[in-house]
């Protein structure tokens, strides 16, 4: 560990996203700033992060020039973690998110870095669904989350 720099997902990271979890994934854009995009990400292990990418969006043409990605994962109470690392593409479409048009993409960690601050609590980064949407959306989002938890080539 260097700093407050792990080369492997810490076990409260781990522990807060193998079911699943919101978060921001950064990329840089072909001009050199960052891009942000909401995601759903899973720990695979300790080394191993899956999150989905838009098809056709800004992130995924980052990811395809670079494969380099940050994952922003913000939870409750101290989680709060950055991670780097190596993306290559997995599966094209998730089929559990239809009719959306969204792929797998796994992160290989480099590192994540312990962004809490001592006694200071977060509160996780979250979607809130409109009311019509709301059980719809929670349950393709589940769908998601095992789908790209059991994905194999």
């Amino acid at each position: 560990m260097i700093g407050n720099i792990t080369p492997k997902l810490p076990a409260k990271l781990l522990g807060y996203l193998r079911p699943g979890a919101p978060a921001l994934m950064l990329s840089s854009g072909a001009d050199g700033y960052a891009t942000s995009a909401y995601t759903w990400a899973i720990a695979i292990d300790d080394m191993h992060i899956r999150f989905a990418v838009d098809v056709g969006g800004s992130s995924m043409t980052n990811l395809q020039r670079s494969g380099q990605a940050s994952i922003q994962v913000i939870g409750p109470g101290s989680v709060s973690f950055l991670v780097k690392g190596k993306s290559r593409l997995l599966k094209e479409r998730i089929d559990a998110a239809a009719p959306y048009s969204i792929m797998i993409w796994e992160m290989e960690v480099m590192g994540a870095k312990d962004q809490s601050w001592t006694g200071v609590s977060t509160t996780a980064l979250m979607y809130e669904w409109p009311a019509e949407q709301r059980e719809a959306m929670l349950r393709m989002e589940q769908a998601v989350y095992a789908e790209m938890r059991d994905w194999t080539a």
